[in-house]
């Protein structure tokens, strides 16, 4: 279970059992969208569903399928248009859920703006379980290279909203405990698209899914070797979802959600970013965390440190061990 956890383990069974053999130019970039080369170029994507409970407060695993896809084609840069899906279902399978789950996608596909093009699907024996594959293509536009290795010194992070609302309402409904926690799976192309079209040059794009704001950034800053610093109190935590963390003895940075992203941009376009995210649907909290700079030393190369609020300094990196419940 620790291999699907999106921390560590999860990097080392990709890197030693999946790049070992598939390894290309395109694929050992790891970003979030594979951008190949055509007529124009294309960002291609694909992603497993496997979240429990399927129906949750905020949405489904229809929702989250498209939102996923949506979103990691969204973090190159590219203007998402198709979506294939596959269906797993297993014996005993509710079909009145199936139905709402369908349903789920297609009202989200039309949020946005992709058409489902193809599909599969397969019975097998099981205990009632749905899941669900699904592949993404999209468009980048004319001279947009956005990638994880891109950050420049001076660059400013800004994540776009309350971190950890997925994960919370998920492990809520699952422990029953009562709190108006709603997941934040959302697209969001508009966000992306409204960056792009005011001509911010921005250089990474992230969703912050599986292991976290700490995870994510970590991999940002191993991939351009540089040291990323955020501010502990700049980083918004919906109130319910802090109180929830303490409860349980979680940390917020390494609990998932599925409607956020990461931006970095150059300093001098931070406001104008912040404020177009702001605006953008689903963007209302976002917020400036942090900044990217020159390491001092070796050591610092890569280096993701967080600036907590009673002064103090605290390293942080990827996710270790099985981490939270499945949350995708």
């Amino acid at each position: 279970m620790e291999h699907g956890s999106g921390g560590r383990a999860t990097g080392d069974l990709i890197r030693e059992i999946f790049e070992a053999q598939f390894d290309n130019d395109i694929l050992s970039e790891m970003e979030d969208a594979a951008v190949v080369p055509g007529d124009v170029q294309i960002a291609m994507t694909t992603d497993s569903f496997v979240v429990t409970p399927l129906q949750f407060p905020g949405g489904d695993i229809g929702r989250l399928c498209i939102c996923g896809t949506v979103n990691d084609l969204c973090m190159r840069g590219a203007i998402p248009k198709y979506i294939t899906c596959g269906f797993i279902l297993e014996e005993g399978a509710d079909i009145e859920t199936l139905r709402q789950v369908v349903k789920s996608m297609a009202d989200t596909a039309r949020e946005a703006g992709v058409q489902i093009v193809a599909g599969d699907t397969k019975v097998v024996d099981g205990n009632g379980g749905i899941y669900i594959n699904t592949s993404g293509v999209g468009f980048v536009p004319k001279n947009i290279d956005i990638k994880s290795k891109n950050a420049k010194p001076g660059d400013v992070i800004i994540v776009s909203g309350n971190i950890g609302d997925h994960h919370a309402a998920i492990l809520s409904q699952r422990m029953s405990i009562n709190n108006t926690i709603i997941s934040d799976n959302a697209p969001l192309q508009q966000m992306v698209s409204s960056l792009i079209s005011a001509n911010i040059p921005v250089h990474v794009l992230r969703d912050v899914t599986r292991g976290g704001l700490a995870t994510v950034l970590k991999e940002l800053s191993v991939a351009s070797q540089l040291c990323f610093n955020i501010y502990e109190e700049k980083i918004p935590v919906d109130l319910q979802v802090e109180s929830f963390c303490g409860l349980l003895g979680l940390d917020p940075l390494y609990m998932g959600n599925e409607g956020k992203l990461v931006a970095i941009v150059p300093q001098e376009y931070a406001s104008q970013a912040l404020n177009i995210i702001k605006t953008s649907k689903y963007g209302d909290k976002a917020n400036i965390i942090g900044e990217v700079c020159a390491p001092d030393n070796v050591s610092n190369a890569g280096a993701l440190i967080l600036n907590t609020e009673i002064g103090g300094q605290r390293y942080l990196d990827i996710l270790q061990g099985e981490g939270l419940p499945r949350i995708c």
